[in-house]
This record gives structure tokens, sequence and C-alpha cells, in this order.
């Protein structure tokens, strides 16, 4: 029994090692400040779960987000246009990590995807970053698969033009 939970350990360890770059950014995404504690309870949920064998990668992302509603809905501080008008105006929160030169392509490209709509955003994460198809993301955030692919093709399309007017 004690090697089969080191058993199940390890694979939760490599999972997380694997992963937890690309979890913890979507996590920041949907909570800000509060993403590590979103990460760590999505992740609790999961293990209570199915403690013998780590979860797919689409289920992990959908329960990040689900844990963030939760989060935010507990709170009840503010209404839903007032977090957007704090996120916007107070970009406290970074997503990418800062190292050498390729510092301020990040924080160019950070400045861009934050005046991307919400539901543009996610799909990004969720495609680049997150490495889902088109119907994993649709599974995750609840949406057609087409419309999913159309807040990605929208969002390339205006990256593109803030990349083409030298800000990245």
């Amino acid at each position: 029994m004690a090697s089969d939970a080191a058993s199940y350990s390890a694979d939760w360890d490599d999972w997380f090692s694997s992963h937890g770059g690309r979890l913890l950014l979507f996590a920041r995404q949907q909570a800000g400040e509060e993403a590590e504690d979103v990460l760590q309870e999505a992740l609790s949920q999961l293990w209570r779960f199915r403690p013998d064998a780590p979860p797919d990668l689409p289920l992990a992302f959908h329960r990040i987000r689900l844990t963030a509603i939760d989060f935010a809905r507990s709170r009840n501080r503010r209404t839903a246009r007032e977090t957007e008008t704090f996120r916007l105006q107070q970009p406290t929160t970074r997503w990418f990590e800062r190292e050498d030169r390729a510092g301020r392509e990040a924080e160019a490209l950070e400045l861009a995807l934050r005046e991307l709509p919400p539901e543009q955003q996610e799909v990004v994460t969720l495609k680049i970053w997150g490495d889902l198809t088109f119907q994993e993301i649709a599974g995750t955030l609840g949406i057609p698969m087409n419309t999913a692919a159309s807040r990605y093709r929208y969002a390339m399309e205006k990256l593109k033009g803030t990349m083409t007017r030298g800000t990245l």
C-alpha cells in the first residue's frame, strides 16, 4: 500500500513538472493575484476525486476555470464590470516571467494580450500555452468549437495589427 501511494505521488509529481507552468499561466489569467490559491485548490479537488492518476490536461484547465469562478463568487466584492475596469487600469499581475532581453518582448506581448477581450484571451492562452485543440478548448469553456476557433482567429488578427504597428 505504501509503495502504491509513492507511485501515485511520483505520477502526480511528474505530471505537475510537465504541466505546472501552463496551469499557473492559465490560473494567473483567470484569477490574477489569487492564481496560486486557485491552482492549489483546483489540484486538491482533482487529487481528492482521483488520487491514483493525474487528470487529463483539458480537465485540469476546466477545474482551474471553475475554481476561479468559485473564488470570485465567494469574494462577492465587486461586480463583473468593476473587475474588468480594475484589470485594465491595474496590470499588476504578470503572466510571464521576465528573463534577459526577451523580457521586453514578453512585456509587449502581455500588454497586447491584455487589450484583447477576455473571451479571446482565454482561447489564445489555452491554444498557445495550454496546447489544447479547439475541441478541447470548446469543452473547457463550454462553448461551440466554431466559436473557439473564431475567437482565436479574431485575436490573432488583432495581435497581428499590434505587431505591425511596431508594438512587438
